[in-house]
């Protein structure tokens, strides 16, 4: 039986990652979930999943007394600073990835781990048990001198470095101690290396000096990147924040962007509601290209884009709703049987069978990439535009099909309005990239088809006895979906109809305190699901846009109160609670608060 008070409330943990990979730390300075070389690789650090089996790396005060734990990221970074006081002194703890050069060109994927001394004498222990792939590999470790130990278990491979020596425990694991006094620095390493390399290449120790440029380094490596992130409003430290989220969820190599760094953190506690997010989504990847863009950073938004085209294979036949990191397109779930899951939620997933759905809105996410990069000032290339015909070709043939929607449908495909909307800006963007772009198309045919999906829109996703708008064809439940039908210009912000239909959204999902559920309709799941934090910052954005700024400013303090204190969002939020939920950081919350805090701006809410 899983003894469920043995983990940490998601709420408890922090990020940090070199745009490859990424971590998450407790307060308590424990690595609980560390994925390598990639996000989506087997994950070296499980504990997030299994508080017995999973593996971790902690660095914990002793002694007697209580310790009070204060943590924060140096400002414009993913170096994060825990300050530990306790009843014999003080000290801090500061982790990163380490990044040489840019992440593109950083080689190596190596956590630096920096305990120092602040006052008095604090004396810390240290425990390092890597359980690779999931938990399922104790490691074969390996002494190479004092201080590096190398850990290895079927592909994989973590070199350990620590200034004070650690011992081999009869667990496969490291153990270990050391005291540090007012400036004194004990520093560890954990790099990740292919199980080979130990041989070939006999491992040495890094150089303290350099490890401490390093971390500077990778300090201002960050700052210089965040520089770009302007907003000229009170939101913009949290904005920012948001974006340096969404540039730690890129993997450099490709300009992928990652919906969560994590895997099946549940969505309702003890329930099956548990996915596998650390793939790209073409629908995400438009929302960063959008959110980067409106923040200042074109280059980034202009990636995603590119990277979706890619994978795509330039053929819309060939489109997937998401791809692994690296564009790759076998995706099809698993589940890892002996990991408990999060206080006891299983199944724990790798992999995700929605990459196999047909959700239509994808079509018009993609051709809105390249309309917004047009607007930018670019034009389509020849081998760009073959492919957007494909794409807006299938929109038009294919509107008229059900499909799983934004929300993943996990029942019969359904004739949703949001998915019906993005075929109609497929068309209707098409026809103005032709136009302003001066290509030839099959205009009059894609009119045509724009004109009869606005008309089904109308006639089966409109509730005329209401005045709103609907979640699907046919039927009267809401969906927070809807809050986005203006962005794609469908329906202007103020129009009566969008202002009624928000005003249903409000009533029929509204879980109190700005919190929405995303739609009440039974989805055939287990476990009911908490209000899903991304549709709060749409909300807020739509009244925004509409000229409600008193009511937006209010939603919109409200949701980002549903951080963390590292100004971390969830995916979603328990109304009962208040507990965070879902796979974490999520990267659509993230968009959302960019968004939202622009349209702010936009609506001339800037003290």
């Amino acid at each position: 039986m899983t003894d469920t008070g043995s983990y940490l409330p998601i709420s408890d943990y922090a990020l940090i990652g070199d745009c490859h990979s990424a971590a998450l730390i407790s307060r308590q300075g424990s690595i609980d979930w560390c994925c390598l070389p990639r996000f989506d690789s087997g994950s070296a650090f499980a504990r997030l999943l299994d508080a017995e089996h999973g593996g971790q790396c902690a660095i914990t005060p002793t002694g007697d007394g209580e310790w009070r734990y204060e943590r924060r990221y140096l400002d414009d970074t993913f170096v994060l600073e825990t300050t530990l006081t306790g009843p014999s002194g003080e000290a801090k703890l500061l982790d990163c990835f380490t990044l040489e050069g840019s992440p593109a060109e950083t080689g190596h994927r190596r956590i630096l781990r920096v305990v120092e001394g602040v006052r008095g004498s604090v004396e810390f222990a240290v425990r390092i048990a890597p359980r690779f792939d999931y938990g399922q590999v104790r490691p074969w470790i390996r002494r190479h001198g004092h201080r590096l130990h190398s850990t290895i278990g079927g592909n994989d491979a973590l070199l350990v470095f620590c200034e004070q020596e650690l011992k081999e425990d009869p667990e496969h694991e490291l153990v270990g101690g050391f005291s540090v006094g007012p400036g004194d620095r004990v520093r560890l390493t954990l790099t990740y290396c292919a199980p080979e390399q130990v041989d070939a290449e006999p491992p040495s120790e890094p150089d303290a000096r350099r490890l401490d440029q390093l971390l500077d380094e990778t300090v201002a490596w960050w700052r210089k990147w965040a520089e770009a992130l302007q907003l000229g409003s009170r939101d913009e430290p949290a904005a920012r924040r948001s974006g340096l989220v969404l540039k730690a969820l890129t993997y450099a190599p490709t300009g992928a962007v990652v919906a969560a760094p994590t895997t099946s953190l549940p969505e309702a506690v003890g329930a099956s509601r548990n996915w596998d997010y650390r793939y790209a989504w073409v629908r995400d990847s438009s929302f960063s290209s959008r959110a980067f863009a409106e923040l200042g950073c074109v280059g980034e938004a202009d990636d995603f884009r590119a990277f979706i085209m890619r994978s795509a294979a330039g053929h819309a036949g060939d489109l997937q709703v998401l791809y692994g990191v690296g564009g790759e397109r076998r995706l099809r779930g698993d589940v890892v049987e002996q990991l408990d899951g999060y206080r006891g939620s299983r199944p724990v997933a790798v992999g995700n069978d929605a990459s196999e759905q047909m959700q239509l809105d994808a079509y018009g996410e993609l051709v809105n990439l390249t309309w917004r990069w047009h607007r930018r000032g670019h034009s389509p290339s020849d081998d760009d535009w073959r492919f957007l015909v494909s794409l807006i070709d299938h929109a038009a043939q294919r509107w008229s099909e059900p499909d799983c929607g934004i929300w993943e449908w996990p029942g019969d495909p359904d004739h949703f309005v949001h998915s019906k909307v993005l075929c109609w800006s497929a068309l209707d963007r098409g026809i103005r990239l032709a136009d302003e772009c001066m290509r030839r198309a099959p205009t009059r045919r894609w009119k045509k088809a724009r004109d009869e999906v606005h008309e089904a829109i109308e006639k089966h996703g409109y509730d005329r006895k209401r005045g709103v708008y609907v979640q699907a064809f046919g039927r009267k439940e809401m969906d927070a979906a809807l809050l986005l039908l203006p962005t794609v210009e469908y329906v202007a912000w103020d129009d009566e109809r969008m202002v009624r239909t928000v005003a249903a959204v409000r009533e029929e999902l509204g879980a109190g305190e700005g919190l929405l559920y995303r739609y009440r309709r039974d989805d055939g799941l287990e476990g009911e699901e908490g209000a899903f934090l991304c549709c709060s910052f749409w909300l807020a954005e739509c009244l925004a846009q509409a000229g409600e700024l008193g009511e937006a400013r209010e939603i919109f303090d409200q949701a980002v109160a549903r951080s963390n204190d590292l100004g971390l969002f969830s995916e979603e939020i328990d109304p009962r609670t208040g507990e965070l939920l879902g796979n974490f950081p999520q990267g659509l919350t993230h968009l959302a608060h960019i968004d939202a805090a622009v349209a702010l701006v936009q609506a001339g809410d800037r003290l």
